[in-house]
């Protein structure tokens, strides 16, 4: 569910137009981005009156039969043999002949009509051609431009989010680093043991960490954690932009204004990918934030991740040395 207000805001699908949103989805008709919004939700079209059906016109009725004028000339009372028209047969490669009523032959084609090349195919994409559905569209759909911006490419996404990765294990050596040093103090005797007892050929071998590497462990992943939620959730809130998203000049906007996140909303879409780092111990926290990586690839309208969906925010491309500058309309 979305955590955005409801109100008249900035269509991203169109940023010329806004619309209501009613905490769930959109509501109405679009209206100009300069016009002045109604207070809250815009007005329930009334249903067109039905109009009663006309009366339908008597039909004629059939007359009476007359019997021919004076001096008519009388006609056949059985009608003429039926058979085809003179010099029709067969066409030549046509199979053995087919008991059954006679078929007409082929019929000139019409005055100025002229002949395809040969190999010439109807255009592709038109209703009616093999494997195109009559219900197909001709031509696809525009892509969205979130405050006029191109969405950020899913390769260029990934990249930035590799180089923060980066960043941030570094910034763990440095700050986590005496806790991991402690915790390799009491794991290499243990594991120097289990090697020694697999050589020996021994196959219940059971390695039972000490209590002290349980509490480093919980000391490891809170501080990695944290220091995740200190490098991404600022620089989000106020720019935009961590160091990978500058360096492959992609942007986290609103979906309603161009404007700072703001804290809130940096830390909402923070934690529905970070606050897994905390079940990194069992292995869930790996698999739920490696699936919402890639749920960008589930909307293929806005790209927004499952984090973006979260706090409605949306990824655009900006160009070196651009400033989006706050659009009018709507809650600022």
């Amino acid at each position: 569910m979305s955590s955005l207000p409801a109100g008249w805001y900035k269509d991203p699908a169109d940023t010329s137009t806004q619309r209501y949103w009613d905490g769930e989805g959109w509501l109405g008709k679009a209206i100009p981005a300069d016009a002045v919004p109604p207070d809250g939700p815009p007005a329930v079209e009334a249903e067109p009156p039905v109009t009663p059906a006309a009366p339908a016109p008597p039909q004629p009725q059939p007359q009476a039969f007359q019997a021919p004028p004076p001096g008519y000339p009388a006609q056949p009372t059985t009608p003429p043999a039926y058979g085809p028209p003179p010099g029709w047969g067969p066409q030549p490669g046509w199979g053995p002949q087919q008991p059954g009523p006679q078929q007409p032959g082929p019929q000139a084609p019409p005055p100025g009509w002229q002949q395809p090349p040969p190999g010439w195919q109807p255009p592709p994409g038109q209703p009616g051609q093999p494997g195109q559905p009559m219900h197909a569209y001709l031509y696809p759909m525009p892509q969205a431009m979130p405050h006029g911006f191109p969405l950020a490419g899913l390769g260029r996404r990934l990249t930035a989010r590799l180089i923060d990765i980066a960043a941030v294990l570094v910034l763990n050596i440095f700050v986590n680093g005496w806790f991991i040093y402690q915790y390799w103090q009491d794991f290499a005797p243990i594991f120097q043991e289990y090697m020694r007892q697999v050589a020996a050929g021994n196959q219940n071998v059971t390695v039972e960490p000490t209590a002290r590497m349980q509490t480093l462990s919980i000391a490891i992943l809170t501080v990695a954690t944290l220091l995740w939620l200190l490098y991404e959730a600022p620089s989000t809130a106020t720019r935009g932009q961590t160091l990978g998203k500058r360096a492959m000049g992609i942007k986290v906007l609103p979906v309603e204004k161009t404007g700072p996140l703001g804290f809130a909303r940096a830390f909402t879409r923070w934690a529905r990918l970070g606050m897994w780092t905390l079940f990194w111990w069992c292995g869930v926290g790996l698999i739920v934030q490696f699936i919402a990586s890639l749920s960008p690839v589930f909307d293929p309208r806005l790209r927004q991740a499952w984090h973006d969906k979260t706090a409605a925010t949306v990824v655009v491309a900006v160009p070196p040395g651009t400033r989006p500058t706050t659009t009018p309309g709507g809650p600022q």
